[in-house]
């Protein structure tokens, strides 16, 4: 797949205790929304539940961040996922968090699909190849 289609897009919720000591949005924080984002994505196709009974996980192989303008408390970003790439066994995502004109950060994650029960790297699931 070669196609860049916006698949996921929230209102992200800066709160209190993501902040640090600068009063900023921590860098660990952007993280944590990617991984919000890439659920909305798997939610609108299917469920963890699913995945699971069909001995199934996603996993996370390597995540890329680029920090461009700092996320204060004050700010009310949009965060936005494109699934970029999808071959038979990885896929890869691109994600924007911005607020009004300022594009706070950039990010590319790549993935797969675990089989728990047979430890080992599975296909991508016949639900998500016809995305």
């Amino acid at each position: 797949m070669t196609e860049r289609k916006l698949v996921a897009e929230a209102e992200i919720e800066v709160n209190g205790y993501d902040i640090d000591a600068m009063g900023i949005v921590s860098n660990i924080v952007y993280v944590r929304w990617l991984e919000d984002l890439r659920t909305i994505f798997v939610n609108k196709h299917t469920t963890a539940s699913e995945l699971l009974k069909q001995d199934l996980s996603p996993i996370l192989m390597h995540t890329e961040i680029d920090y461009k303008v700092p996320i204060t408390i004050h700010d009310r970003p949009i965060g936005k996922c494109w699934i970029t790439k999808m071959s038979r066994l990885k896929w890869a995502f691109e994600f924007e968090i911005a607020s009004g004109d300022k594009l706070h950060a950039t990010a590319m994650q790549y993935g797969g699909f675990f089989n728990i029960k047979e430890q080992k790297i599975a296909p991508i699931p016949e639900v998500f190849r016809n995305i």
